[in-house]
């Protein structure tokens, strides 16, 4: 449309229009005279505006999800990571608190059995080695490690160091079937060689075909020429079963180790022995037997006392005598006075 006089002369009278009718229809309210044409005008363009916004709606209402879905992808991620370093967290701190106990439990068998001991951690299983029963440790030459040290746990014998390198160590475990420790019974000091049988009980040959064995009973280690490679004393395991004797000049039994071989993390190796013996003093307290109660039964007698005939009143049974030669006839005992005549 060109800009001319009579455009923006039609411009201006639309516009006065338009104002003119707004006034009209304002003061007029709810019966202002161009309510009929709204009314004609919203049910002509009514359904059209329907249709425009059902059709745009769908549209509006997805950039809103997938705005509103960034937010709380963001957020889920969030919380996940919060979630993972609250599990991590946590795991670390039971594992902590799970090697303190262990640290603590060997320190006291050390104090105990007054052995210089340097604590390491276990970093690897044996595979790389071979099959034998083989773990790791992390600490070498540089820290003081020989070849030939006993090492021990908060249990009890873990196995001797057989290879050393400046930072680590290989320690032979002691169910391993290539290793073999001297040993000594609490109770009666009989001598043997603990073998190690994987995952079964050591086998223990005692030098005593003859020696009184029981189940339960403990074994510590004997100890080696210049405490090398076992210290002695160290707690080793319990007898859980003995075959019997046969006459033999040796006699075989079965301990249970006190360590736990399968889930070693925190161990001591022995870098100095005791000055003396301790004998059983490292091993465990035995536990306390369970008292068992006692049911005692009383027995009340009866009122009327054995033997009595309650139903005729009678010391005696009617026509029984009573030994000493008289009888009334009627079971009453006269104290030895006949009611006849003693000469008929």
């Amino acid at each position: 449309m060109r800009d001319t006089k009579e455009s923006r002369l039609l411009l201006v009278l639309l516009i006065a229009i338009a104002f003119a009718l707004i006034t009209v229809d304002i003061r007029g309210g709810q019966e202002s005279p161009v309510d009929g044409a709204r009314q004609a005008a919203a049910a002509v363009f009514g359904p059209v505006e329907n249709g425009v916004a059902a059709a745009v709606d769908p549209i509006g209402n997805a950039i809103g999800a997938v705005r509103d879905s960034g937010e709380r992808h963001d957020r889920i991620a969030v919380l996940e990571r919060e979630n993972a370093a609250l599990k991590a967290r946590l795991g670390s701190d039971a594992r902590n608190r799970s090697r303190v106990r262990q640290l603590d439990d060997m320190l006291k068998k050390a104090a105990n059995g007054q052995y210089g001991i340097k604590a390491a951690e276990v970093i690897a299983i044996g595979a790389a080695q071979g099959f034998s029963w083989t773990v790791t440790i992390d600490i070498g030459s540089r820290d003081g490690i020989r070849r030939d040290m006993t090492v021990l746990n908060g249990d009890g014998l873990v196995g001797r160091v057989t290879t050393v390198g400046p930072d680590t160590a290989t320690v032979l475990l002691a169910n391993d079937p290539d290793f073999t420790v001297g040993t000594r019974m609490e109770r009666t000091d009989e001598l043997g060689f603990a073998t190690g049988q994987g995952d079964r009980p050591l086998s223990v040959q005692l030098l005593n075909g003859k020696a009184k064995v029981h189940k339960g009973d403990r074994l510590v280690t004997f100890g080696s020429q210049a405490d090398t490679p076992f210290v002695p004393g160290v707690p080793v395991g319990e007898v859980v079963r003995v075959d019997p004797s046969g006459g033999d000049l040796t006699r075989n039994i079965f301990v249970r180790p006190y360590a736990g071989f399968s889930k070693l993390d925190i161990v001591g190796v022995v870098v100095q022995a005791p000055r003396t013996d301790p004998r059983d003093s490292v091993l465990p307290p035995k536990p306390k037997p369970t008292p068992t109660p006692t049911v005692t039964v009383t027995v009340t007698p009866s009122p009327d006392g054995p033997g009595q005939d309650t139903a005729g009143g009678d010391a005696a049974a009617p026509g029984r005598d009573t030994g000493n030669g008289a009888d009334t006839g009627n079971g009453r005992d006269t104290a030895g006075t006949d009611t006849g005549r003693a000469d008929e």
